[in-house]
């Protein structure tokens, strides 16, 4: 079971809107999930969850409004609509661009922001527009590196540090992780970050959190990297 100080599986649906007037009152302290339509979005929600919270397809481009997930007192998970998905008609990318653009101006409650961006093919032009966005006005980011199974452990960690270089660059602030929701790769590292932009970060690690046994392969691998 996952390890965390929010309760994410009990995630809770509120409300899908079709633009921010439409949200929750601008309250408390909101986390939002946001990347290409077909970077693995929603199977990220639902793994870290452990629940079918946000719809999954074979056809990339569904999330067309703007999902809110309640996982505790003010706190909200937002599912952004997808971007970038170039078989989906222009009128819809125009509409899903002015409601993404809209909640990331002036939302007020928007502590950090997951940009996930499949491994294999990161920091698109859309990805940095996002990333950048988010460095200029303070918001937290963490770039997730989805579909990690694809890729070998030695190929995997390269990619993650080539990323986790060329965004040192924008900010040393942005956290960078492999994750993969078919195989479980990444997902305290997730559920931490979370917790950190929720709650606040802890003053001290608890002893069996930071013991080599309850470490992964891909953590330790991670941990030594960044020594």
């Amino acid at each position: 079971m996952l390890k965390s100080r929010v309760k994410y599986t009990a995630a809770s649906f509120i409300t899908s809107a079709p633009d921010i007037s439409k949200l929750p009152a601008d309250s408390g302290v909101e986390v939002a999930f946001a990347g290409r339509s077909n970077a693995g979005k929603s199977s990220a929600l639902n793994a870290l969850t452990e629940q079918k919270l946000a719809r999954t397809s074979k056809t990339p481009g569904r999330t067309q409004l703007i999902n809110t997930f309640d996982v505790g007192e003010d706190l909200r998970l937002i599912d952004l609509p997808g971007y970038g998905f170039a078989k989906v008609p222009i009128e819809m990318k125009k509409k899903w661009q002015k409601s993404l653009g809209e909640y990331l101006q002036k939302r007020e409650s928007l502590k950090g922001i997951v940009v996930l961006m499949d491994i294999r093919h990161p920091l698109k032009d859309l990805d940095m527009d996002l990333i950048n966005w988010a460095v200029d006005s303070d918001i937290e980011v963490l770039a997730l590196l989805t579909k990690a199974d694809k890729l070998k452990q030695g190929k995997r960690k390269s990619e993650v540090l080539k990323v986790r270089r060329e965004l040192k660059q924008l900010s040393d602030k942005i956290t960078v992780h492999a994750f993969s929701s078919l195989k479980g790769i990444g997902l305290p590292e997730l559920a931490k970050t979370l917790d950190n932009w929720y709650l606040g970060e802890l003053t001290h690690t608890p002893p069996e959190q930071t013991s080599p046994e309850h470490s992964s392969p891909d953590q330790t691998s991670e941990q030594s990297s960044n020594a």
